[in-house]
């Protein structure tokens, strides 16, 4: 007699959500971990993956939880500030590829030429489009609503300048622009969680608790009422660089 097998797609969700939230929750595990990765930067941890051939500067938990917010809610186009090397964008160039639609729009003051060429020669860049200029200028916010076609769904990351001030500006610029439903990511909102000894110095610039992304993004949702935390992304997300950073446009 063949045994049934029972169907316990949702019951794993539910445990899934559960323990993320329990997770979240658990201060005493994130601080352990914390510590871990304050002892991983000395081998520059999050520069030691590729995407696709092309360097990812992104802890692999983001990468993760990255992906699943874009599988989840589809945008027709996600725009990213700071494209460094570019392994981001061609990371969510492919997902876009894999749902069938979209493009990411790739902002940075500074895109150097050979990370150009990397991101212009790969087979993901016909769903890229790059612009280059400072994030929140008159010209640069005007070529960006011009890259964005009407009725669009828009995601945006915000990756560049981690200065409390600067990620504020670009959260005031590019906060509107993202739709119902879709998702505003602030990266390295882990410098905002850490105690300021484990601040990474081995940067080219160096932020220290209180003038980095976690304190600008609170300051911002004391501003709007568009957006609400994820509180079960963000939830797993200790072994992470953005851990508090993931936020669900919840109005028009």
């Amino acid at each position: 007699m063949t045994q049934m097998i029972k169907d316990d797609r949702i019951e794993f969700e539910a445990h899934k959500r559960d323990m993320c939230l329990a997770l979240g929750q658990d201060e005493a595990t994130f601080k352990k971990v914390t510590s871990a990765l304050y002892e991983l930067d000395t081998y520059d941890y999050s520069y030691l993956w590729s995407f696709m051939g092309v360097p990812i500067i992104q802890m692999p938990a983001d990468v993760m939880a990255t992906q699943e917010v874009i599988w989840a809610t589809k945008p027709d186009v996600i725009i990213e500030t700071g494209v460094a090397r570019g392994g981001s964008m061609i990371f969510m160039a492919a997902m876009l590829q894999l749902i069938g639609k979209g493009k990411v729009v790739g902002v940075d003051i500074d895109i150097r030429a050979h990370n150009r060429d990397s991101i212009e020669k790969h087979p993901m860049a016909s769903r890229i489009e790059l612009i280059e200029g400072p994030s929140t200028s008159a010209e640069t916010m005007a070529k960006v609503r011009a890259s964005i076609p009407a009725g669009a769904s828009v995601m945006v990351v915000l990756d560049s300048d981690h200065s409390r001030d600067h990620v504020l500006d670009e959260l005031r610029h590019y906060g509107p622009l993202v739709t119902q439903g879709q998702y505003l990511v602030v990266a390295d909102t882990l410098l905002g969680r850490i105690d300021a000894s484990q601040t990474p110095t081995k940067r080219s610039k160096i932020w220290h608790p209180g003038d980095e992304p976690l304190t600008a993004l609170k300051t911002y949702l004391g501003e709007t009422d568009r957006f609400e935390v994820d509180p079960v992304i963000n939830g797993k997300l200790v072994m992470s660089s953005s851990p508090g950073g993931y936020t669900r446009c919840i109005k028009a």
